[in-house]
């Protein structure tokens, strides 16, 4: 007589799994489309799920969460459902993520700002650590409702123009002879006012109006 064997049966470690699901996932994130990078590396907990990752990156990239978003993982998109996207409500343990993975997080899906998300380690819990926490980055995030990446790089940029210097030019000019000479009355000077509400186009001699104005003040 023959005997039928036993189904092998796996035995899964509940203390091993119990410090999986303990560990802490250290995340870099970056918003794809912007040069110089702006990003932030932020460790969370695996017990996470990507709805409460998606708050954790409104507060750290500068976002205000008015918008709706969605996660690209694995050709599964989890998110608002107003998009019809899966219930972002799955952890970070369950998807299994390992060192090196990617996937991506949109946010404001009418433009959309695009953000590149890699998981760089998983690291046990550090003792006296409170996550989540942001341990590094750089740039700054743009401001909400800027239209989109290429608008926002165009008009930073502005922010570095000739233009912009001439402006800081006569912010600093003006309120020397005020201050050190004690002479307010210059604020009521048409030469004093005309900056300011000048075109652009006639600011170089402008300026070289004023200037001539003032020195001739201080004589």
């Amino acid at each position: 007589m023959t005997r039928s064997r036993k189904p092998a049966v796996s035995v899964v470690n509940p203390a091993s799994s119990a410090a999986a699901t303990d560990d802490v996932v250290q995340v870099k994130i970056w918003q794809l489309g912007i040069s110089p990078m702006v990003w932030r590396r932020v460790p969370v907990p695996a017990t996470f799920s990507l709805r409460e990752l998606h708050g954790v990156l409104q507060v750290a990239m500068g976002w205000e969460a008015i918008h709706l978003y969605q996660f690209s993982l694995r050709a599964v998109r989890y998110g608002s459902s107003e998009v019809s996207a899966s219930s972002p409500d799955i952890t970070l343990a369950a998807l299994r993520l390992r060192k090196g993975n990617r996937f991506l997080y949109e946010y404001d899906l009418n433009i959309p700002w695009r953000h590149g998300i890699r998981i760089e380690d998983r690291v046990a819990r550090r003792v006296n650590m409170t996550y989540p926490a942001c341990t590094g980055g750089s740039g700054a995030c743009p401001p909400e409702d800027c239209h989109d990446p290429a608008g926002f790089s165009d008009r930073r940029y502005d922010s570095l123009s000739w233009k912009v210097l001439e402006d800081l030019d006569t912010m600093v000019e003006i309120p020397g002879p005020i201050v050190l000479d004690r002479r307010p009355e210059i604020l009521d000077y048409d030469e004093t006012k005309r900056p300011a509400t000048r075109p652009r186009s006639q600011s170089r001699a402008r300026t070289r109006q004023r200037e001539t104005v003032l020195a001739s003040q201080r004589r």
